[in-house]
């Protein structure tokens, strides 16, 4: 695993550098107290911001006194981090505007080859608005206003480091639930009757559940841990979930159905991949589509099986037909799995546990900041962005934010004017080249923001 780029915080005692440390490694590691001088070795840990991860240096106060006093001696330790960061943040209390100490700091990196990104912290409200000012004679650029207390400005900080650290290719250790043979959270669901509990049972290999051929039969959302014998060898670990049937809303009445429907729904919100089961025999119907629509909107991966296959007539065409379907009714996410299987004869049951396992790795990936950078340059290259009313909108960067399910967070200019056309450009590309087929994906749209009135 390559290196983790190196972040490092300075500044004078007491503007606020453990604050930001802690905010950005998550966890409350440093010391933060009013008192000047709180930190004095320095602190280590690994941070993360908008999914940019880094190594980051929490650092002693700067101060100015002789090398052999406590000071002067953790004056060294702040030398020491610069010297070995790719990327030195330079914070200062915008409260309380520019201090003497502070341009002794700004001399003293103005001499170092680290880049230095100039901070202002405590930029709450309007009370900094002086000391963003006075940051900018310091000569070091537009400085980032923020909250290390509050959160606020994080966004524009990533703006700033990213130039600095892009292209450091590192990928995030997984969770537990991001391991390959972590147990697969699969969630059966569908109309009823159409053979969700049958489909279980077939895989157990066992009558675990009840069936028949009234409708309805399943009220609980039933969890099942299970071993399935991939024919490639070995076994993977799966918690088969059964569901109550889901009629259209207007039809449930009862109470207890109701709940049966609302224990389903959490069921799907519980599930990694979702099987939208279909009775081949009916062909998809307006709640097939209004029940997938409803697991794509919580985010669950979603795989769609046409069942009773063994008797259903005109296959060909009806899958064809069911696919066409599909790609029209559910055009925010392409290219959902789509199988025929029986759940009365076991065709095609090694298929669909198959296609759950890699939708989940798809709906579990990271991509790194520079491989998708790299992609989102050539992309915005081949297409450029419009110009509504002559105006060019510029898209700076993209990062992923997040997995289960892929989020992604696209940072620029006027992007609030970018259309829903270009946004599903980027998205497509971003499924058919980056690895993410028939997933659903997020796309968060951010500018950066400068809030003391230089608009591009």
């Amino acid at each position: 695993m390559p290196a983790l780029p190196i972040v490092a915080i300075i500044g004078r005692p007491n503007v606020g550098k453990s604050t930001l440390f802690n905010r950005l490694v998550g966890k409350r590691l440093a010391l933060v107290d009013d008192r000047p001088g709180v930190t004095r070795d320095r602190r280590e840990g690994e941070g993360v911001l908008l999914g940019l991860p880094f190594r980051l240096f929490d650092t002693a106060g700067f101060e100015d006194e002789d090398a052999q006093t406590l000071p002067g001696r953790m004056r060294a330790q702040t030398e020491a981090a610069v010297a070995q960061a790719d990327v030195a943040l330079f914070m200062i209390d915008g409260r309380a505007g520019v201090t003497s100490l502070d341009e002794t700091v700004a001399q003293w990196l103005r001499g170092s080859d680290t880049p230095i990104v100039l901070i202002v912290n405590k930029a709450e409200g309007r009370a900094a608005d002086a000391g963003v000012y006075e940051g900018f004679a310091l000569g070091f650029g537009e400085p980032v206003p923020l909250s290390a207390e509050h959160g606020e400005g994080m966004a524009d900080l990533f703006d700033a480091l990213l130039p600095h650290i892009d292209r450091v290719d590192v990928e995030e250790e997984p969770d537990d639930g991001d391991r390959p043979d972590a147990p697969l959270k699969l969630a059966i669901v569908g109309r009823p009757n159409a053979g969700k509990s049958t489909l279980v049972n077939r895989m157990l290999g066992e009558e675990r559940m009840i069936t028949g051929p009234e409708a309805g039969i399943t009220r609980d959302s039933i969890s099942i841990d299970w071993e399935w014998p991939d024919p490639q060898g070995g076994t993977r670990k799966v918690r088969l979930i059964d569901t109550a049937g889901l009629r259209k809303k207007a039809k449930v009445e009862d109470k207890l159905e109701k709940l049966s429907a609302a224990d389903t729904f959490h069921a799907v919100d519980f599930a990694e991949v979702v099987v939208l089961l279909l009775d081949a025999t009916r062909g998809l119907e307006a709640q097939d589509l209004r029940i997938a629509d409803r697991v794509l909107e919580e985010g669950r991966a979603l795989v769609i099986a046409l069942n009773k296959w063994d008797v259903a007539e005109g296959q060909s065409a009806l899958f064809n037909g069911v696919k066409a379907a599909l790609g029209d009714g559910l055009s925010q996410v392409k290219d959902v799995p789509l199988l025929a299987v029986s759940a009365a004869t076991g065709k095609g049951l090694d298929q669909l546990l198959a296609a759950a396992f890699e939708t989940r790795e798809a709906w579990s990936k990271r991509v790194t900041t520079g491989q998708l950078n790299r992609w989102f340059e050539t992309a915005v290259e081949k297409n450029p962005p419009p110009a509504p009313g002559g105006k060019r909108i510029k898209l700076r960067f993209i990062t992923q934010a997040k997995t289960r399910p892929p989020g992604f967070v696209l940072f620029g200019t006027r992007v609030d004017q970018l259309p829903a056309s270009y946004q599903r450009y980027l998205v497509n590309g971003i499924r058919r080249e980056l690895g993410f087929a028939g997933v659903p994906l997020r796309l968060t749209l951010r500018a950066s923001r400068n809030p003391f009135g230089k608009n591009e």
